[in-house]
């Protein structure tokens, strides 16, 4: 259960919603001349065009929406959009999944992430180690964030089936400078930790524009260093053996976990550098060209684990890979698991995108190429030997084509286009002599494939005086090929796969009068398998054959059938928005995902034979009621997700599905205190969920997916009209939660920017 403020805080948005609606229209607020077209559904801000195709529950966020955040990643600005959460375990976390309505935080694969135009989500996979490439660009350079739920346009294909992110920076409009710097430090306690760890960011750019000239030009930096709390315990595993056990003190007994807590991964010491340049070119007949050039390393430490057992002398007794034998309050247990890791990265994104009119039609297309040539870990077999494990990545990376033709005819706009990717992983591991050193390899295993798909869409938008209604198709052919295992003794490939797949899309929305917009939108997609998923398995422990329950190439695609109403009604200074939604998804991909005794995960991929969702949304938009310069933007969402028949695990049906919760509700309310300072006051607030497929593991405690209650508050002060100053707190009730690790704790950040 939730506790008692999310309740609390759920209770009072969903009275006050449910009582809006008897409120006596007050006069309506002017719109101003640049709103979005009234047949444009759209929450958030209203002055700019939305980037994507607002079909279902449509989010734009602005200036106005992201300055009241405290931001150090890009993913930070979205953390208040209605029924959304980004799982982020640490300041600098690599693996952000973005969680839409029912798509889990380890189904990274279902949304479509765009910056620019250019695609960045890493559909090398389907699990939380694939988020989306943040880092392409940072906070400081964000123009807008666009937010569409759900697969309802025909321009996306299968992976929007949780939805589309467009992310788009802004355009160099005159010659000048922008820097940031942040610090930030969160104190830290929990079991043997009673530490604060700190870091820092520092982000700045030059803009240029040609003055009468063709020419725009941005190039930027970020330099970036956090140290993150420990994402991993280890707990002691019940032992029946006999032998000799060591009596020893300093494990912490938690009665919400099976056994005792004796150890923990290194906290996580992040560096990060990135480097940019855009360039833009207007040619003298309307058409733009626009390149970006994007370089990006990351390290990360993790040599400072812990160990917090004592024998009878007081020495560290530290846990080795095949097992300590350990005897605390009186109960014996074997202690492993304790490791020491380092891991390196560069990343390099080069896109090319061209715009413009061409006999009356509206051409776009964009080509870029995402690669990862370095990309190297090393890690121990445990605290007390040198040996270890060096994982190698080989050609890994992703290319990706978008191109498309829009015009109108009388009644119709008609648009048509066509999309094309191709996703390609090789990795190798080897047994070294000295993990830190990777002395000595010796090969051990490799994985590697690819997948590739291409897509055709049309649409015709027909306007039919007043209502505006949407028929939209899409076609996509996808392939896996080149995909296999080896060891030393195994060299398995697989056959090469093929499948097609037809998505009609159809919307209709309207006015209803001078206050009501109302929307339906209907839709299917088909999202094929990963590389991962296809490909990735494990050889067991003696290196002669594949553990069979690590992976499936035969896994079927996830086909959806959804469902979208959204109602929208304007009172004076209020919008409300319903929305209620559904989804019906065959052959759902889950990678399951287990602890062990040791802390261990475990995960293998499978198909659900089916599993559905619905839900509704309801949204509050205020602007300047009761108070001049009072904004106020707040959600409350309830969701039902659920197994409805799974052949290879019948123990889940009827049972709600894993790391979905209930309820969630997001908001931010922003007022300037005097014309220089202003206030906000954040927060996201979800019910627990279930943490297995089967409905049996809920708890609240590391391990556990568990409710989350954050409250987050932000002053900016305005030094001079070109420097601001400002003051943050995250979870500023010092809420413990849990997405199997731990989540931050108390965060002070302080941050200086300056833009000229």
């Amino acid at each position: 259960m939730y506790n008692l403020k999310s309740k609390a805080l759920v209770a009072f948005l969903v009275t006050t919603a449910s009582l809006l609606p008897l409120i006596p229209p007050a006069a309506r607020a002017e719109t101003p001349d640049s709103e979005t077209p009234k047949e444009v559904i759209v929450v958030g801000q209203k002055n700019v065009p939305i980037t994507v195709v607002p079909r279902g529950l449509s989010v734009s966020l602005g200036v106005e929406q992201m300055d009241a955040v405290n931001a150090v990643n890009v993913e930070d600005l979205m953390k208040y959009t209605p029924n959304f959460f980004v799982r982020k375990r640490f300041i600098g976390d690599d693996n952000a999944v973005v969680a839409l309505r029912g798509t889990n935080t380890i189904q990274s694969a279902r949304t479509l992430v765009l910056i620019d135009g250019y695609v960045v989500s890493n559909f090398l996979g389907n699990r939380w180690d694939y988020p989306p490439k943040w880092n392409v660009v940072g906070p400081a350079e964000i123009r807008q964030f666009d937010i569409v739920y759900g697969p309802y346009s025909a321009r996306y294909g299968g992976n929007s089936m949780g939805g589309v992110v467009s992310i788009t920076t802004e355009t160099p409009k005159k010659t000048g400078a922008y820097a940031t710097g942040q610090v930030f430090t969160m104190p830290f306690k929990e079991y043997g930790f009673d530490e604060t760890f700190s870091g820092y960011s520092l982000e700045g750019g030059l803009n240029y524009r040609q003055k009468d000239g063709p020419w725009s030009a941005r190039a930027s930096f970020r330099h970036f260093e956090n140290v993150g709390q420990s994402m991993t315990y280890n707990l002691l595993a019940k032992s029946s053996a006999s032998g000799v056990f060591t009596p020893v003190t300093g494990a912490y007994s938690d009665s919400r976990l099976a056994t005792p807590v004796f150890g923990a991964a290194s906290p996580v010491d992040v560096v990060q550098d990135q480097q940019r340049l855009r360039l833009g070119y207007a040619f003298d007949n309307g058409w733009k060209a626009d390149a970006l050039i994007m370089a990006w390393r990351t390290d990360q430490d993790l040599t400072d684990p812990r160990s917090w057992l004592r024998d009878s002398s007081g020495n560290p007794v530290l846990p080795t890979s095949a097992g300590t034998k350990v005897r605390f309050d009186g109960v014996n247990y074997v202690a492993r698991g304790v490791t020491y890791s380092t891991s390196e990265r560069q990343e390099f994104l080069t896109g090319f995108k061209l715009s413009g009119a061409w006999n009356g039609w509206d051409i776009r297309a964009n080509l870029s190429n995402y690669a990862i040539p370095h990309w190297e870990s090393r890690t121990s077999l445990d605290m007390v030997q040198v040996a270890g494990q060096q994982t190698v990545y080989g050609d890994i990376g992703w290319w990706s084509f978008d191109g498309s033709a829009e015009r109108t005819f009388g009644r119709h706009t008609v648009a048509f286009g066509a999309t094309s990717n191709l996703y390609q992983t090789e990795s190798s591991t080897y047994n070294t002599s000295n993990w830190k050193t990777a002395a000595n390899p010796v090969f051990a295993s490799r994985t590697f494939g690819k997948t590739t798909i291409s897509g055709a869409f049309v649409e015709d938008e027909i306007d039919l005086d007043g209502p505006v209604m949407t028929l939209g198709l899409r076609f996509d052919d996808w392939r896996a090929f080149e995909g296999g295992i080896a060891t030393a003794a195994v060299n398995r490939g697989y056959p090469e796969r093929h499948e097609t797949s037809l998505s009609p899309k159809f919307s209709v929305q309207s006015d209803l009068g001078d206050d009501w917009n109302v929307q339906v939108s209907l839709g299917t997609a088909t999202r094929f398998p990963t590389v991962g998923e296809l490909f990735q398995g494990r050889i067991n422990a003696g290196q002669s054959e594949i553990d069979p329950l690590s992976f499936d190439p035969n896994l079927k695609s996830e086909v959806s059938k959804d469902a979208s109403l959204i109602v929208r009604r304007r009172l004076g200074k209020v919008l409300l928005t319903g929305s209620f939604f559904g989804q019906d998804i065959d052959n759902a991909i889950f990678s399951y995902q287990g602890v062990l005794d040791d802390g261990t995960v475990v995960s293998r991929y499978q198909n659900i034979d089916r599993m559905k969702q619905y839900g509704v949304e309801a949204i509050w938009e205020s602007h300047d009621l009761l108070l001049d310069g009072l904004d106020v933007e707040a959600s409350v969402s309830w969701m039902d997700a659920r197994t409805v028949r799974s052949a290879s695990a019948p123990a889940a049906e009827g049972v709600m599905f894993p790391r979905i919760p209930k309820w969630r509700t997001n908001g931010n309310v922003r007022y300037a205190l005097t014309p220089k300072l202003k206030a906000s006051v954040g927060w996201r607030l979800a019910s627990r969920p279930n943490s297995d497929l089967f409905g049996l593991v809920r708890g609240g405690a590391y391990g556990f997916q568990t409710e989350y209650s954050f409250v987050d508050t932000k002053l900016t002060y305005a030094l001079t009209p070109a420097v601001d100053v400002s003051l943050g707190v995250d979870n500023m009730n010092n809420d413990q939660a849990y997405v199997s690790h731990p989540l931050p704790q108390r965060t002070f950040m302080l941050e200086l920017k300056y833009r000229t």
